[in-house]
């Protein structure tokens, strides 16, 4: 299937741009060219916004909330960016739509990102927010979320969750995550380089080597959970794919093991899209379309917890 035709025009306006590639940039260039996507997503729905503090292992990190602190869950979303780029306002609008469409009051989490703080750093801070709402949120369903290598840590902190005794995680929701550091599959052939990528081979390589520069550690699960020996007995799954993608391969992959081993999986793949194109809301229908499914498969599963997907 060809790529869609609001994300082909989405491609040719950057590549018009004349912005160069991602990893020809320095990491601070690099965080100030996302400044030029967020405003032309522009805002989302409107509903209650409040930043705030949430206390780590290394000190404190931003956190915003949307929706009511007393909704029927909580969903706690780590941006995407490679570890290095995004933040809170480029993950706004997302985090909006999530909201409204979930029912559920969502935290957006601003970790420390790489080169400044590599590999484990980020992860650490997701999973000290991770500890942290799960009591402040007491017997409520927590749900972990994230796209792109925010899907990565959510998945790693879901496994954690798994193997140090709790917090209980109701659900995952994995969009176009990163999986595994092996760059040698069908999709990063196929999908690593041209005109119709958001993201390319190049530009994961640039990313691991600021995230965890030592190849050689980034097997461990908590880097590539793809290689995590077990997947059993994990919270439910929702996983996004898209194929015009060089991470595919291993989101199907994933979502695959998970339902090999028992857990409960939604995967839905979308041919005619490019990586993390839920991330573009407003400016693509299939996101903000695929994001209200999103928003209401967790509202069935708060419904039905632990249901068969």
């Amino acid at each position: 299937m060809t790529l869609d035709p609001q994300a082909k025009a989405f491609l040719a306006g950057i590549e018009a741009s004349g912005a160069p590639p991602l990893y020809e940039l320095t990491p601070d260039d690099a965080r100030a060219a996302t400044g030029m996507i967020t405003e032309l997503i522009g805002p989302g729905p409107e509903t209650a916004v409040e930043d705030f503090r949430i206390p780590t292992t290394a000190g404190e990190i931003g956190a915003r909330r949307y929706g009511p602190k007393d909704a029927a869950g909580t969903v706690l979303w780590i941006h995407g960016g490679g570890w290095v780029i995004c933040d809170l306002d480029t993950h706004d609008a997302l985090c909006r739509f999530l909201a409204v469409g979930s029912g559920c009051q969502v935290v957006a989490i601003d970790y420390r990102r790489a080169p400044q703080y590599p590999f484990p750093a980020p992860l650490e801070d997701c999973w000290d927010a991770v500890q942290a709402l799960a009591a402040d949120t007491g017997s409520a369903p927590l749900i972990i979320g994230g796209d792109s290598a925010g899907g990565n840590m959510a998945a790693a902190c879901a496994i954690r969750a798994r193997d140090r005794g709790g917090p209980d995680l109701a659900l995952q929701v994995l969009i176009c995550p990163v999986l595994d550091h092996d760059m040698s599959n069908a999709s990063y052939r196929e999908h690593g380089a041209g005109p119709d990528l958001f993201l390319t081979a190049k530009d994961m390589e640039w990313f691991w080597s600021l995230y965890l520069p030592d190849a050689a550690a980034r097997s461990v699960p908590d880097a590539s959970p793809l290689r995590a020996e077990d997947l059993s007995n994990l919270p439910p799954a929702i996983v996004i794919t898209a194929e015009y993608d060089p991470l595919r391969d291993e989101g199907i992959a994933y979502a695959q093991r998970l339902k090999a081993a028992g857990v409960p999986v939604t995967h839905r793949h979308h041919e005619d899209m490019f990586h993390d194109f839920l991330a573009f809301v407003n400016l693509i229908d299939a996101g903000n379309e695929a994001v209200q499914q999103v928003g209401e498969e967790i509202r069935t599963r708060l419904e039905t917890p632990r249901a068969t997907a």
